[in-house]
């Protein structure tokens, strides 16, 4: 151990005046037990520094073969490792100038043991919630009745929230979200994806299905209130639409566009009435084809990756207005990101008959 003549005579070595430091001096020394292995170090935003101390937790979560992504309540980073050139030392009880000065009963010189070091940490970058895999587990098994068969069979293909909080990588809020743009329900604990349609739920299904399906279905397309001690539910027509829009679309890969409106008219409830918009971000109109056409197309079902959702898209065509791509790129929008800001990055911008276009940057195979 150092005495502090001999602090001095390293300071005067290194030509170092002791008046311009703080009197107490830390002296290290290598503990037996100091490793590079043992400990980690993770770099931290204040507000997720600040849930710490609040006593709530992040979690790290990630099959083996996807890359790590750690989570707080409400949203989602990617881990990746950042190397460093200064060697990085786990000092227990080390005191920072601020706490010296403050400590009056310091002493001059302070005997310190190395823990552990490190030449790296893991760097977090917030990101977007990695939700595709949501979809495809609970597809596993689709919902079809309480005396389903199928459904005995395949208790193992059902999840509970526990269960999707470890398999997928987002929050615990992104999930819940995610469910309801899904209209997954959950029954008894378990969380099925569910098809059915509003019509056939209603008209079918009331003496035959589980309270709680019946009660999702109704919430999914429509509001409760109560009135005289009735409870009601006030449907709304745009989500109506757009399901039964789905149904007629999801068995035929191009649907002629006049014919397919008069159908979809026919096939909703009397009094509700079927507008295009309602299909944004569901089904694409091709008016450039003769006859006009329209087929499903999912924004849940494309790519989760920037680059990759825009080869997809430009795959299925070739050029896009702003108007018609926007549905289908506005979830990839980062915070105060904007679609043309997407745009300019992904996609070359040209003039075709007076109109604003975008293709691709890259050749798509």
């Amino acid at each position: 151990m150092r005495s502090r003549e001999e602090v001095e005579a390293t300071l005067h070595i290194a030509k170092l005046k002791p008046a311009e430091l703080l009197p107490p001096v830390h002296c290290l020394s290598f503990s037996p037990r100091a490793s590079a292995g043992e400990c980690c170090l993770l770099q931290l935003e204040p507000g997720l520094c600040a849930e710490l101390q609040a006593g709530r937790s992040l979690v790290i979560r990630g099959d083996k073969d996807e890359q790590a992504v750690l989570c707080s309540k409400d949203k989602t980073y990617d881990m990746k490792i950042a190397d460093t050139s200064n060697m990085l030392l786990f000092i227990p009880g080390c005191k920072t100038p601020e706490q010296l000065l403050a400590d009056q009963a310091s002493c001059n010189v302070i005997h310190t043991q190395i823990a552990g070091f490190s030449n790296n940490y893991w760097e977090l970058r917030k990101c977007r919630p990695k939700l595709k895999k949501l979809k495809k587990l609970l597809m596993e098994n689709p919902y079809e009745g309480p005396d389903s068969e199928r459904e005995k069979a395949l208790t193992d293909s059902k999840y509970t929230m526990e269960d999707l909080l470890d398999r997928i990588q987002a929050s615990e809020e992104e999930i819940l979200h995610q469910l309801q743009v899904i209209n997954a329900c959950k029954i008894e604990g378990i969380c099925p994806y569910s098809k059915v349609p509003l019509s056939i739920c209603l008209q079918e299904l009331g003496s035959l299905e589980p309270k709680e399906m019946i009660q999702h279905i109704l919430l999914s397309y429509g509001m409760k209130y109560t009135d005289e001690d009735e409870v009601y539910f006030e449907m709304n027509a745009d989500k109506i639409c757009s399901a039964t829009a789905q149904m007629l679309l999801q068995n035929a890969v191009k649907f002629n566009l006049s014919e397919f409106q008069e159908v979809w008219q026919q096939s909703v409830p009397e009094g509700l009435t079927t507008r295009l918009d309602q299909l944004k971000g569901l089904a694409l109109l091709d008016r450039n084809s003769r006859p006009e056409t329209i087929f499903l197309l999912k924004v849940e079902d494309l790519p989760e990756d920037n680059q990759e959702r825009f080869n997809r898209l430009f795959t299925v065509r070739e050029k896009w207005t702003e108007a018609d791509i926007t549905p289908y790129i506005q979830d990839l929008c980062a915070e105060k990101q904007t679609v043309g800001a997407l745009l300019t990055k992904y996609a070359r911008s040209s003039m075709q008959n007076g109109v604003k276009v975008y293709n691709s940057r890259r050749p798509i195979s």
